[in-house]
């Protein structure tokens, strides 16, 4: 599998796209805003897009999910407790800075353990609520798409509505702490890490 970063958006959300390299299937993980330049970079890749993922819906993640979905007609995935974040400008607190995002309605409802299949790849939902109630990331082999949760030696924020420090804690000790110290994470923001990084300097999780 190929993974593509790109840092939109003033939040410099970064916003994934991943391809099978055999059947040029692709997927986008959290497109937060410039909608123009995440589908030249699909284009210039020549992919089939086949999921828009969503990791959470807060608006520097959402921002440009309309978009994509009018132009490619990808699967829109997101969890069933987040689901609501996507029309709902209070959910994903774009409300509060007097330009509400609007993203078109989840197509497919994600829960704890889904997989869903990317070309000849498997992509595993785990659950991990904390910094919002529906929060989840993505496994796809040795790689992590980590949203909000976990970043490169801290954790996401947990004082926004439905957030909690300790769900979140606990999601990260119980769901991402098991997995191999080689997997690599892809934060929502800032550089990306390993879980044997974190395990053994992340402050929040020793």
């Amino acid at each position: 599998m190929q993974v593509y970063r790109m840092a939109v958006g003033p939040m410099e959300t970064n916003c994934y796209i991943i391809a099978d390299e055999k059947t040029n299937e692709g997927a986008v993980i959290d497109p937060g805003a410039d909608g123009s330049l995440i589908l030249d970079k699909i284009e210039t890749l020549g992919l089939e897009l086949q999921y828009i993922l969503l990791t959470h819906t807060h608006y520097d993640h959402i921002g440009a999910v309309a978009e994509l979905k009018r132009v490619t007609g990808a699967k829109i995935a997101v969890s069933e407790e987040d689901a609501a974040g996507l029309t709902d400008g209070r959910w994903n607190l774009s409300a509060f800075g007097g330009k509400p995002v609007e993203a078109a309605e989840a197509d497919v409802l994600l829960n704890d353990g889904d997989e869903l299949t990317l070309g000849g790849q498997t992509i595993r939902v785990l659950t991990t609520p904390g910094h919002t109630k529906g929060g989840v990331c993505f496994l796809c082999g040795d790689e992590l798409f980590s949203g909000d949760t976990l970043f490169a030696r801290s954790v996401g924020r947990s004082d926004f509505p439905g957030g909690s420090m300790d769900a979140l804690v606990q999601s990260i000790k119980t769901k991402l702490m098991p997995l191999d110290d080689n997997v690599h994470v892809y934060p929502g923001h800032g550089p990306s890490t390993t879980i044997g990084q974190e395990r053994a300097g992340n402050p929040y999780i020793g």
